[in-house]
Formats: structure tokens, sequence, C-alpha cells
């Protein structure tokens, strides 16, 4: 296995990080996750323009997305295999002990993992911590993914796949690693990013190729909804059957299976969206 460092194809056995990283030693980084079908990006672009959107809003230096790109192409080229997970990681790099940035410059590191499809449906629960809707790091994809680790943990625990958060005000969020969308009478609907959700790149796809609305929604419409979906980049549309103690039989349901389908020949169709 092959990995990006810093401007070259290193062995993964052989590649090093400084102990003193930033991102490592305060979670000063940001990433994201791409999924690649047959050595190829899916919506690429997209996710560039989220890295350099999250490194302005983190006071990063702008990432040089031409080398980003190369970076990609580097490691998919030098690691084939059908279906991947490519994670791009820029972080502060090598710094000082405390929350103060060092000179040496930002650290870039690009790697690639195999996965497979997820099934059509799965398990969610909620949980009793909240996402700021009004914090710093509101909206951006950081390495600060500790909370996200204790969630998931929980979520695991109860044999489920995702733990569900609401707001600082009681509204539905979003998961450690996806987007929530709700079935009401027929209309899809996704929290807006003023929630405090992260500005997913398959939650946009979604609503843009299904109509969804963003709605503000209570936490309680999770009891309710006639069907319930996530969206992430590696689950793309994925339907929820259960959600706690609530089952939802027949998942997926008539209008998450639509927009399974309309997602899957919309992301066939088109790799760079």
């Amino acid at each position: 296995m092959k990995i990006w460092l810093d401007g070259g194809l290193q062995d993964i056995e052989s590649a090093r990080v400084s102990v003193l990283d930033h991102g490592l030693t305060v979670g000063d980084g940001i990433f994201e996750t791409v999924k690649t079908v047959d050595g190829r990006p899916f919506a690429l672009t997209r996710h560039l323009d989220r890295l350099a959107r999250s490194a302005r809003g983190l006071g990063l230096p702008e990432p040089d997305l031409d080398e980003v790109r190369r970076a990609c192409a580097a490691v998919l080229e030098a690691n084939p295999m059908q279906l991947g997970r490519l994670r791009v990681t820029f972080t502060g790099g090598h710094g000082p002990l405390g929350s103060d940035r060092g000179e040496h410059g930002p650290t870039l590191v690009v790697a690639l993992g195999d996965t497979t499809r997820r099934p059509d449906s799965t398990a969610v629960i909620t949980v009793p911590w909240t996402r700021n809707e009004r914090g710093a790091l509101t909206g951006l994809k950081t390495t600060s993914y500790a909370e996200n680790v204790v969630a998931l943990a929980r979520a695991r625990e109860h044999g489920a796949s995702e733990a569900l958060f609401g707001n600082t005000v009681g509204r539905l969020c979003e998961g450690t690693g996806s987007n929530v969308f709700v079935v009401l009478d027929g209309e899809i609907h996704t929290p807006p990013v003023a929630s405090g959700c992260l500005a997913g790149i398959t939650r946009a796809l979604a609503v843009e190729w299904t109509g969804a609305a963003e709605t503000d929604l209570p936490m309680d419409v999770l009891q309710r909804a006639d069907e319930v979906f996530l969206t992430s980049t590696l689950r793309d549309v994925q339907a929820v059957r259960r959600v706690d103690e609530r089952e939802l039989p027949g998942a997926p349901g008539p209008v998450t299976a639509k927009a399974m389908r309309i997602f899957d020949e919309h992301a066939t169709a088109d790799l760079d969206p």
C-alpha cells in the first residue's frame, strides 16, 4: 500500500508524520472522504471545494488543490481496487504542544482503503449529546472527531450503525458521519445547514436530484416519519429500518427506494457532478 505524504508517494510502512503535528496534538486539521469506483473518484470537485472551505474556516493555509488532485490520482493508480475510500487529510503541520500554530507549514496525506457496498437498510439510535449550531467549527469537516467516536461506539453497543444528534435547541441535526432525511406524507425533508449539520456532498446531490426540502425539524419527527434514510459518501442513500426502539417495517419504503434509484442513476451517469 502506498500513500501520498507531503509531495510524493511513500510506502505506508515507512511514511511518518511528526508526533508534534498539530493534527495529532490538538486536532488542528481537516479532511475529506471520497468514494472511488474502479480507480475513479466520485464528486471529487465538490469534495475539494469543501476542503478549501474548511481550511478557510479553520484558518489553515489554502490547500493547493492541483497538488491534491495529483496526489489522489497517484494514490489511485498505485493501489488499484474496485470500491475504495479515499481519505485526504490536511493539518496545521509541525507545531508547539499548545494551541498556537508553528511555522513549518501544513501536512498533506492522501490514503486509500478498500470498502464494500453498504446494506440497503440499517438501524440508528439517537444520543443525548448535542451539536452546537453556533460553534467555531460548525459546518467544517475537521479532524476533531472525538465526540463522533463516542457516539458511534454507543450506536454499535445498541446494534446500530449510526447515531443521530439534535442541536442545542432540540432540532434534528445529523449523524456522526451522515446526513438524515425523513419522509412525511410522501415528501422528503432534511435539516437545513443552519441546524449545525455538515453540508454533506451526498446530501446536496440528494436534495438536488430528489427535490427534497430543507426543513427545520423537531427530534420527535423520527418517531412519526413514514420513512427515514441517511446519506453519506460511502452510504450513498441508505434506508433506516429502526430508530431507537421504533421499527420501520418494509424499509426501504417506496419514497426511499425511489431516492436510492435516482441517486444510483445520476451517480453512474456522471462521476463528477
